[in-house]
């Protein structure tokens, strides 16, 4: 057993001092920006409305090919005097007037369909005159100090760096690091550096080759590199994380289907006496333009620009990387490009992740790349011995003590169940379309309750088995699926949004399971329905699970869903034991073990936890959509006491009546209407960033109202809830006191005599808490479960992690970048990297928080039981390791029942005025309450669902 982990995070380093460099920086100035705004509002055609400038392809054309330019600044559309471009030396003119020339005639083609004739050739003489006048007065490069550790303490005391540091010191740390090779195993790798949103990457190149199956794989490694805070913590962080980078060169998708595919490109530096190529590779998107009937480059990518920079070389276009992906990543005339891999590119056989050896010797290098300005964050260690709950042994040395385990736990289910149905009779239908599943399905259940088969009833097309036992009365009528699973019907009538189209066939798709499937009597209904996998709906929206899922809601019936054999991994036994693991988690039957934390934790605690759901116009109804979801969870009632918030009724109610609710309100939303609530607290309708905020602030003291009854632990992930609640980013926390835009901070006492606050944060695809791996203090690194921290009592900031799951066999010396004598198949192996969540203990007793109360005479809470008790929810005798504590989890999971319908035409979009990415000021990631790059599936980054047939996700993945 390891007894202590080490993070790839790094802070300032006192010893050191400030990190001060003297970089070149160039501001656009008044002049040339207002330059900039005619020119572009003339382009657009639109002279009498105020234009952003549409900056982010002119920094990505800098950062390319300008030599010695190492960033860009952000804010500079809407701010001329920001710093612009940070360079370790002048870009002479030479080089800059001709970036901006072409960036300019590239903003012309892109408008060119506005103007014809005689008119636009006077026009394009006009326009170019103006371009040319501007570039004889082009602003000068003055060299700056810059602190790269440059600090302010907030309030609560969280160490926050100045506001441009969040993309300027990412990219410094990873040039610096990138100046000096990786040497193992007598192999060397070459790192070069890509440009990302929220940081920089450095990826090896070229990329290593794997042999498998007579073909060729590729792949780098991949660096991240991203600033962060930490709560109430004196110095900010730079987390830095380990992958794989693979080169899709097997491609099996449509053109039409590529919504987005990022290409980097290897090209050489078009300029004469300069270095032959730069120190990055250039981020490209290519994605199916619809209005062209092509595959093109997006409207940011340099690539677009580059054959007007050089004449010479011939620069690949999107369909020739599609037609030959391997010849252009291996190189063509001095050019090469690698597309990026993604799932539905195609088959890959280099596996993801990376072991936690290879891990650490490429944290070391890092390390070593880092001294003397930051230091590593000292190593943590187990702050208990009692790491997991009061779960029945696993370790099974006989046949009989296994048997007597499942025994166990079949007991479990059936008293959760009973608990669960309250004396209601329990009805499930299957509808198969393979008589395999239903078998399987038919064989877990009885398995999984610890019961003999069913008895059974019926005629040839259906067919009924019956349970009785322990008070539990449970009816399966099995009958085929049919036209229900049928691909949906969208409507071809494009003059209609889409999201009513799909409103439409979700419509008639609920009317045929009307038509097929009678409504549920006096008793508790649950469907679980076999349909094909996302493959086989290849036309967008066709898919009839959400249609499903609301036309089983509308009967009062739950609904499950497992995939076609063919259609998924594993075995069939597997998946059908997990569909009803869900299943039963639906129905509310699931509670957590009891906790080994000691007595400091009230015995008849409650734990109510928050999420907010959060859908885009691309999400999986094509409707706009926040809804708040509050769970309760009692454990001392015994199993099953688990309850939702009804904000319409004013009451908690079963957490089933929860799902069935949240899906009741579909019709009701609407996503072009104005911001309102609706029967069940939820929110809908665009409204202001300002609006979503006030209503999600007071459903939140309304809640914490509800609470005060008894000892209560309140469970939030900030990731998802600072965008409607902006007081729990870290800048913004203070110890013991929660704080609302109305009222301000106040001391927890106010909501409630014993309540406590514990703020979860997962990496939320920003990598906002760091890679870790445990190790020996020696050469052995693997991973180890446990609550960790420092050694300080006071402290309120901890590491929850879990061990690699029993099926995750590898050895956790594989090396997969440069595999080791005899490892000629570990490029293959899939890796598996256990969850670090972060566990902030915001609010508690404290010794300050009882002396504000009057209560001084009581005994102190220690900050670590209450982050121990939030660990130990992560485990469960029915689950692996959660990603989150249950009742997060069952909070998150009953998003899937939020599926709002557009019943009208949403009003036109308002032109767009706010920033991109590149355009707007740089956020810290805990403070960027809207997200920056939806999620491919329209929810919000972060917030998307596993994408497991049985909903759970898993403290591996």
């Amino acid at each position: 057993m390891y007894h202590m982990i080490r993070t790839a995070a790094y802070e300032p380093d006192p010893a050191h001092g400030p990190w001060i460099e003297y970089p070149y920086v160039m501001r656009l100035g008044e002049e040339l920006h207002a330059e900039f705004s005619e020119l572009y509002a003339r382009v657009r055609g639109r002279s009498d409305q105020p234009v952003r400038l549409p900056v982010r392809g002119l920094n990505s054309l800098f950062r390319a090919l300008a030599p010695g330019v190492v960033a860009t600044g952000r804010g500079v559309a809407a701010d001329a005097e920001i710093p612009w471009l940070y360079g370790r030396e002048p870009v002479p003119r030479e080089v800059v007037a001709p970036l901006l020339g072409t960036w300019a005639a590239g903003l012309l083609r892109e408008h060119e369909g506005k103007y014809g004739g005689a008119d636009r050739a006077a026009w394009e003489d006009q326009l170019l005159d103006g371009i040319d006048a501007t570039w004889e007065d082009l602003p000068l490069w003055r060299p700056e100090r810059i602190d790269l550790t440059e600090t302010r303490i907030s309030a609560g005391g969280t160490a926050e760096p100045v506001r441009r540091l969040f993309g300027l010191l990412p990219e410094w740390v990873a040039f610096r690091l990138a100046a000096r090779p990786f040497r193992t195993g007598g192999s060397v790798l070459r790192f070069r550096v890509v440009s990302c949103e929220n940081g920089a990457e450095l990826v090896s190149w070229p990329p290593q080759r794997y042999e498998s199956r007579k073909q060729t794989w590729y792949y780098s490694a991949v660096i991240s590199v991203s600033v962060h805070t930490v709560p109430f913590t004196e110095r900010f962080r730079v987390h830095v994380s380990y992958g794989i980078r693979r080169w899709a060169t097997c491609l099996e998708i449509r053109c039409r289907d590529l919504s987005g595919t990022t290409v980097l490109l290897d090209a050489p530096l078009p300029w004469p006496d300069r270095p032959d190529r730069g120190h990055r590779l250039i981020g490209n998107t290519i994605k199916f333009d619809r209005k062209q009937g092509q595959v093109g480059w997006r409207l940011h990518s340099p690539a677009r620009l580059l054959p007007d920079l050089d004449i010479v070389r011939y620069y690949p276009e999107p369909e020739d990387l599609l037609d030959a992906p391997e010849k252009w990543v291996n190189g063509h005339q001095g050019v090469a490009a690698g597309i990026v891999y993604s799932p539905g590119l195609g088959p890959h056989r280099v596996g993801p992740g990376l072991m936690p050896k290879e891990r650490a010797e490429l944290d070391t290098w890092v390390e070593e790349g880092l001294r003397p300005m930051l230091r590593r964050i000292p190593d943590m260690k187990r702050v208990t011995r009692n790491n997991t709950p009061s779960l029945l042994p696993r370790s099974t040395t006989t046949a009989e003590h296994a048997e007597a385990r499942q025994a166990g736990q079949a007991l479990a289910r059936r008293k959760a169940l009973v608990n669960a149905l309250d004396g209601s009779s329990l009805a499930f239908d299957i509808l198969w379309q393979s008589p395999e599943t239903r078998t399987e399905l038919l064989a877990a259940l009885s398995a999984l309750l610890g019961l003999p088969p069913g008895r059974k009833a019926g005629d040839a097309d259906t067919d009924t088995w019956y349970w009785q036992a322990d008070g539990l009365d449970i009816s399966v009528r099995t009958c085929h699926v049919g036209t229900m699973a049928a691909p949906l019907k969208i409507s071809g009538d494009r003059r209609r949004p889409r999201g009513v189209r799909l409103a439409q066939a979700i419509a008639e798709r609920c009317a045929l399971v009307g038509e097929r499937m009678e409504c549920p009597r006096d008793t508790r209904s649950l469907a679980i329905i076999e349909i094909g996998g996302k493959d086989r709906f290849t036309a967008p929206d066709t898919d009839p699970k959400h249609a499903l899922r609301l036309a089983c809601a509308r009967q009062g019936r739950l609904s499950q869903f497992v995939n076609l054999p063919e259609d998924t991994e594993g075995t069939l036994r597997l998946r059908a034991r997990w569909t009803w693991l869900d299943t039963f988690r639906q129905l509310g039957a699931i509670s957590p073990p009891a906790h080994r934390v000691g007595t400091g934790i009230p015995g008849d605690l409650q734990y109510a936890a928050l999420w907010l759901v959060r859908y885009t116009r691309q999400g999986p109804t094509r409707c706009p959509t926040r809804r708040l979801v509050a769970v309760r969870v009692r454990p001392d009632e015994g199993q099953g006491a688990i309850h939702g918030w009804d904000a319409v009724r004013s009451t908690w109610v079963p957490y089933p009546e929860l799902l069935l609710s949240l899906a009741e309100d579909a019709a009701e939303m609407n996503g072009g209407g104005a911001i309102g609530r609706h029967r069940n607290g939820g929110v809908a309708g665009p409204g202001t960033e300002q609006q979503w905020r006030h209503e999600v602030e007071r459903q939140v003291r309304a809640l914490l109202f509800q609470l005060r009854d008894r000892p209560t632990l309140l469970l939030a992930n900030a990731g998802n809830l600072r965008q409607c609640w902006p007081s729990l980013r870290n800048g913004a926390l203070v110890k013991d006191a929660l704080g609302f835009e109305a009222t301000g901070d106040q001391r927890l006492a106010v909501y409630g005599p014993d309540l406590r606050v514990i703020l979860t944060r997962d990496r939320n695809g920003r990598d906002e808490v760091p890679e870790w791996y445990a190790h020996d203090g020696k050469d052995k690194a693997g991973f180890s479960k446990g609550v960790w921290g420092p050694s300080d009592p006071q402290n309120r900031v901890f590491a929850s992690t879990a061990d690699a799951p029993h099926t995750a066999k590898l050895p956790k010396g594989l090396m997969k970048l440069i595999p080791a004598p005899g490892g000629r198949t570990a490029p293959g192996k899939s890796a598996w990297n256990p969850v670090h969540l972060e566990l902030t203990v915001l609010g508690c007793l404290s010794e300050n928080a009882l002396a504000h109360a009057g209560r001084e005479g009581e005994p102190a809470d220690r900050p670590a039981e209450w982050a121990t008790l939030t660990h130990q929810l992560r485990f469960h005798d029915d689950y692996p390791p959660l990603a989150r504590p249950l009742p997060l989890h069952l909070a998150r999971l009953a998003g899937e029942y939020v599926l709002p319908l557009a019943t009208t035409s949403p009003s036109p979009p308002k032109e767009e005025t706010s920033a991109t990415a590149d355009e707007a000021p740089a956020l810290p990631p805990d403070e960027q309450t809207s997200p920056r790059i939806p999620h491919e599936r329209g929810y919000a980054e972060g917030d998307a669902p596993s994408g497991d047939e049985e909903g759970d996700s898993f403290a591996y993945k």
